[in-house]
């Protein structure tokens, strides 16, 4: 019989009475921060971090809800809690650096881009023509595939939102060429608002600028910017639009920017049109506000090539 051996066992402390676990005890608190540690100074922490291009307000505070932010080392309860910048803020193990000043670009989209960030069926999107040198931006709404003209960019979602909302009322110009008889009690049926399909739309300015056969060429004005709205509200004045170029965003004005071609908005400038929709002042002193090549606007690869058509239709040679 072999002889069998055990290893030595520890002898075990007598026993007494246990410690408490730190959330046991009376006066514990969790290593989280809420809305009562708050600077009269500051900006809430979801808008700071979607100014830092996170993700949108929304995102961020089911973020917070699940613990995933931290400020200085202390996980986050409230998405009220204001930030000033100097913190350490962390979304996850990634720690955010403070958002760039707020920049906006004019961009002349041509026709046949979508204004998406991907799209299942592999169109060719906005953001596949822009210059790689562009920091992350959003568009300030959006063109259809085949609409033209001015789209704003941003790198400030909060900007963007408040470019959008219809309250601030800031107009939409176009250029239309649509067929059909173009009538005065059209013109006023459209300046009344018109409802399509059960949605309302408010009251549409519309300008005769010619007739070039049977086709006419417009300028709309709109406040809204509801989805496709220049085309249905024509439409159903029996004019089919077949070219829609925007040609004006509140301030904001296409002039003779190139198809593809990009320009930045300066800081004076932005600030003079729209400061009264900003929480607060534009930074003046980043270095990026201006180019400082003095090359002039930025071009994505669309902008090189030459314009395939005119604003205008062509005007034909007379017949020698």
């Amino acid at each position: 019989m072999t002889e069998r051996r055990e290893t030595g066992r520890p002898r075990r402390k007598p026993a007494g009475p246990r410690k408490q676990s730190p959330k046991s005890k009376p006066n514990y608190k969790p290593n989280t921060l809420s809305a009562e540690k708050d600077w009269s100074e500051g900006e809430r922490i979801a808008k700071y971090l979607a100014r830092a291009g996170v993700a949108s307000r929304r995102e961020i505070e089911r973020m917070i809800e699940e613990g995933k932010v931290s400020v200085d080392g202390q996980r986050l309860t409230s998405p009220a809690f204001k930030v000033t910048g100097k913190e350490l803020i962390r979304v996850g193990r990634k720690t955010i650096q403070a958002p760039d000043a707020t920049r906006l670009w004019r961009y002349h989209k041509p026709s046949g881009l979508i204004t998406t960030t991907t799209d299942p069926e592999g169109r060719r999107t906005v953001f596949d023509e822009l210059p790689k040198s562009l920091p992350r931006v959003v568009t300030v709404g959006r063109l259809d595939l085949t609409t033209e003209g001015l789209l704003l960019l941003t790198n400030d979602g909060t900007l963007a939102r408040a470019l959008e909302l219809p309250k601030n009322e800031l107009e939409r110009t176009y250029r239309v060429r649509a067929h059909g008889t173009v009538t005065p009690e059209k013109i006023q049926e459209l300046a009344k608002g018109i409802t399509v399909d059960g949605v309302d739309y408010k009251p549409i300015k519309a300008v005769l600028d010619r007739e070039t056969g049977a086709n006419n060429w417009l300028t709309v004005t709109l406040s809204e910017g509801k989805k496709r709205e220049v085309r249905r509200a024509l439409e159903s004045l029996d004019l089919q639009v077949n070219r829609l170029i925007r040609v004006q965003y509140g301030p904001f004005v296409l002039e003779d920017l190139r198809p593809g071609s990009v320009e930045e908005v300066p800081t004076d400038l932005l600030e003079a049109a729209i400061g009264h929709l900003l929480d607060q002042p534009l930074t003046k002193k980043s270095p990026q506000n201006a180019p400082s090549d003095g090359k002039g606007a930025v071009k994505s690869r669309l902008g090189r090539r030459k314009p395939s058509a005119r604003l205008d239709p062509r005007k034909r040679k007379p017949k020698k």
